[in-house]
């Protein structure tokens, strides 16, 4: 309570030192901020006021979105878009390593399965867990009056779409409840979701000309997404302990396919085109693209997120020739760089159209290779497996396994006990060692909440019961 807490610019410059001896207790704790009337004033958020994020109502997070300023939970007239970091006396430890210390997991199987050390049964999540074939999520859109992006801008909103399935299931893992499309956002792409339509990108990218007058050649992406770090505390503070948090972004190639006017249902060929026609300004997006990702991914880390999922869902979109020549590089030096930075974090991969690359990604250090619904269960298995026998992998082991239930199973007219069928039948296929059941692509919205209880439940069961007779 008694400690002196700083604030200082990136520059450097006298007007950006804020405060440089101001003590917590004699800030002004706010829950709204206006930029006019903290003007030379000393004002504090109140989730810095209590040492954590739980009740943080985002305003120093509003604030910065509407000002450009890129300042903490303290503050007092930060020069617009400079980057200012906050410093204390003590030099307290990071928000995440410090809430895995006061909140140790009750539940780790997920760690351990990414890690290859063995577990009692296999741990199951599913893609888009949170969202909308949850009545809850519903319900909780309507008495909020937001749409899914607005949801996405409020922490706490955030934080509880994320707890929402972790209420109703026996699930080993949280996902943070996110988009893939914020980074773009974050330099500045428009991203809509017009009633009925879905998502939107309704100014794409037209060219070079356009690439290189719009988007910035650098971005602060601890500022421009400063929101969704701090919700990334605030579930962490919310889960306490009771399963890891899964921190994710979407890879380059995907980021650059919706950019450029890409979608899964108009202008596929879009990508494809650029990397054709104008390659260089495709190397200069996506190698911005690449930096961009590595930092998102490395903050959800620091702010308390156990895992990192990386998703390359638009693999359908891009033959193989260019996958491994434009795609495949970029998923290696995300790869290379996050394990690096945290050696200790899990890093899973999904290249959804693309699992032809498991082996690619196997080498470039993932510790988990996703399986779309479509990849042979066995053939991927043993693929891995003799891989590493000739060629080893980074991460010392052969990498383990996630997927690939076919989430059709989960709507009507199945019944719970094809569900379990289909269970046996995957755990039968894969081991249940080194394996993490999940969809082979993410629920969609008319999926039976019961057939997924009946999913998780099975895996397991089935699979304990595998173990036990081992």
């Amino acid at each position: 309570a008694k400690e002196s807490v700083a604030m200082f610019s990136a520059s450097g410059e006298q007007q950006g030192v804020i405060n440089p001896a101001i003590k917590k207790e004699e800030a002004k704790v706010v829950d709204m901020l206006n930029a006019d009337e903290i003007k030379g004033k000393a004002v504090m958020c109140r989730c810095w006021r209590s040492g954590t994020f739980p009740a943080c109502d985002g305003s120093h997070v509003a604030h910065n979105k509407e000002t450009g300023d890129n300042v903490g939970p303290l503050i007092i007239n930060a020069p617009a878009k400079e980057s200012v970091a906050m410093c204390s006396t003590t030099a307290a430890p990071a928000p995440g390593p410090s809430l895995n210390e006061k909140y140790p997991l009750q539940n780790d199987l997920m760690l351990r399965a990414a890690r290859g050390e063995r577990v009692e049964r296999t741990p199951v999540w599913l893609f888009r867990q949170a969202g909308r074939h949850l009545p809850e999520y519903m319900a909780y859109k309507e008495e909020k009056g937001k749409n899914f992006l607005q949801l996405l801008d409020d922490p706490l909103d955030v934080a509880e779409v994320t707890m929402q399935p972790i209420r109703r299931y026996p699930l080993d893992a949280a996902i943070l409840f996110s988009d893939i499309l914020v980074v773009a956002e974050a330099l500045g792409i428009d991203v809509e979701m017009p009633g009925g339509k879905g998502i939107t990108v309704p100014r794409p990218l037209t060219g070079p000309d356009d690439f290189y007058a719009r988007i910035p050649k650098e971005v602060d992406v601890a500022q421009k997404l400063s929101h969704v770090i701090t919700a990334v505390t605030t579930i962490k503070e919310t889960l306490k302990g009771k399963v890891p948090l899964i921190g994710f972004s979407a890879a380059p190639w995907t980021l650059m396919y919706y950019m450029v006017g890409g979608s899964s249902r108009q202008n596929q060929e879009n990508g494809e085109m650029w990397l054709r026609e104008y390659p260089e300004a495709s190397k200069d997006l996506l190698d911005l693209l690449t930096g961009v990702v590595i930092e998102y991914m490395s903050l959800q880390v620091q702010a308390g997120a156990d895992m990192i999922q990386v998703f390359e869902a638009m693999g359908d979109f891009i033959s193989e020739e260019n996958f491994y020549e434009w795609a495949m590089p970029l998923l290696k030096r995300i790869a290379t760089e996050l394990r690096e930075r945290h050696p200790d974090v899990p890093l899973l991969c999904f290249t959804r159209g693309a699992t032809y690359s498991s082996v690619a990604l196997q080498q470039a250090g993932y510790n988990i290779i996703t399986m779309d619904t479509k990849t042979d269960r066995k053939a991927t298995r043993a693929a891995l497996q003799a891989d590493f026998e000739a060629n080893g992998a980074p991460a010392g082991r052969v990498s383990g396994v996630q997927g690939n239930f076919d989430v059709a199973l989960l709507r009507e007219p199945s019944t719970e006990a094809q569900v379990r069928d289909a269970v046996a039948t995957l755990l039968q296929d894969l081991g249940p060692q080194q394996l993490i059941a999940n969809l082979g692509e993410g629920l969609m919205g008319k999926e039976n909440p019961e057939l997924v209880t009946a999913f998780v439940n099975a895996v397991h069961e089935i699979s304990e019961q595998m173990i036990a007779a081992e």
